[in-house]
């Protein structure tokens, strides 16, 4: 499968850069390829990228830290590929991703299949200030989240998103912005959604989800849609800050975090069932080479241990708890940032209570061609419970045409 959806990029390639040659002018980190007809009824803009690292991690086992483990990947490897069809109007966005940790994750729920797609979805902005979206994208959730892995002044996203994040699912969207003054923008954001993430193919096993989100923006818009990649590569002249909230309901979920996780099964081969419901609220703001992003959420459920026929514990439960995580950074002139990130988690365990988890990180990036071509590294240490647990270092490169 892998194969064949490589062969057809690649054949797509081919195409267009025969035929597109006359009409179509880009450079680097605008797209591999940049395609309009000669009758504007469609355009396609292609735009391969990877990541690879390389990371040394070492745990402290209660009297120092041991031997260091060592591991090189391609953590991501993506094919995107978007435009609009018939009119600018009606835009779309397909992503593949190629590498192991994209596809990871078959089970008899998606046919015991790689789950290559990321991003199928369509866009129509059918009203002055709307957008329906439909297909399967990312969910109006954590900034974090939304902020696509290229545009990181850090490594990779913080334990706040990989524990609590309501990721990409398969719905319809509804997507409204409006002007409170001169300056003074709001935007708002509903979903309804399958629930169970992505490149599920048997059927909706729980309830649905249900999103919304309001941001506003008091001192108006940021450039280049700023408030949604970290670092102020465009160097804000004037302060600019977005605050959201976001508020998720999963009826009836199955899986451990909802849409990801275990499935929850019983002994006769059902599903538990029960409503999840994560809270978000954050913030960023820009200026003159600055950037800060604040983040919190909380992640609450019905009944969070999962229950056999006979009242007692399947070993399952929910991944409940809350989070804060705190990140600044600020890029000089000569385009090398340094940033630092602090995250603070609590997990609720069984029976009442909960573990306290803490993470400092300190990262520097040199920014070639902004995102698209970049190279990073930072060193995190984590502590669980008050007590030493690992310190990690990790160096990564970034490319994106």
């Amino acid at each position: 499968m892998k194969f064949k959806i490589t062969l057809t990029a690649l054949l797509l390639c081919a195409y267009f850069s025969t035929n597109a040659q006359e009409i179509s002018d880009t450079k680097f980190g605008k797209g591999l390829i940049n395609f309009t007809a000669k009758d504007s009824s469609f355009s396609v803009k292609f735009a391969p990228r990877f990541q690879v690292r390389s990371m040394s991690s070492w745990d402290h086992d209660g009297d120092q830290y041991g031997s260091p483990d060592h591991n090189f990947i391609v953590r991501r490897a993506r094919l995107k590929f978007d435009g609009f069809a018939y009119s600018p109007k009606i835009k779309y966005k397909i992503e593949l991703g190629l590498s192991n940790r994209d596809v990871s994750g078959a089970s008899d729920f998606n046919r015991n299949t790689p789950r290559i797609i990321l991003d199928a979805v369509i866009k129509w902005n059918f009203a002055k200030n709307f957008e329906l979206w439909a297909g399967q994208t990312k969910l109006p959730g954590n900034v974090e989240r939304v902020i696509s892995s290229a545009n990181l002044q850090l490594i990779d996203r913080s334990l706040l998103n990989s524990r609590f994040n309501i990721d990409r699912d398969l719905g319809v969207q509804l997507r409204h912005k409006s002007k409170l003054g001169s300056n003074f923008v709001m935007r708002e954001k509903l979903s309804v959604s399958q629930g169970e993430g992505r490149n599920v193919t048997e059927g909706n096993e729980g309830g649905l989800q249900y999103t919304a989100r309001l941001e506003f923006l008091p001192f108006g818009t940021f450039k280049s849609k700023g408030d949604y990649v970290q670092a102020d590569l465009k160097r804000e002249e004037s302060a600019k800050l977005m605050v959201g909230f976001t508020y998720n309901l999963n009826q009836d979920a199955v899986r451990e975090r909802g849409f990801a996780g275990d499935y929850m099964f019983k002994s006769d081969g059902s599903l538990y069932q029960t409503d999840q419901t994560t809270l978000f609220a954050d913030a960023m703001f820009k200026y003159n080479g600055f950037s800060l992003m604040a983040e919190y959420a909380k992640r609450t459920a019905e009944d969070a241990v999962a229950l056999d026929l006979d009242g007692t514990p399947t070993g399952d439960s929910v991944l409940t708890g809350d989070a804060i995580n705190l990140q600044a950074g600020y890029l000089f002139p000569s385009n090398y940032e340094i940033a630092g990130r602090f995250t603070s988690l609590n997990f609720d365990i069984i029976g009442g209570g909960s573990i306290p988890q803490e993470q400092y990180t300190l990262g520097a990036s040199r920014y070639v061609v902004g995102h698209k071509l970049k190279v990073q590294s930072d060193l995190s240490y984590t502590s669980v419970d008050g007590n030493d647990d690992n310190i990690t270092f990790r160096l990564g490169f970034d490319i994106h045409f």
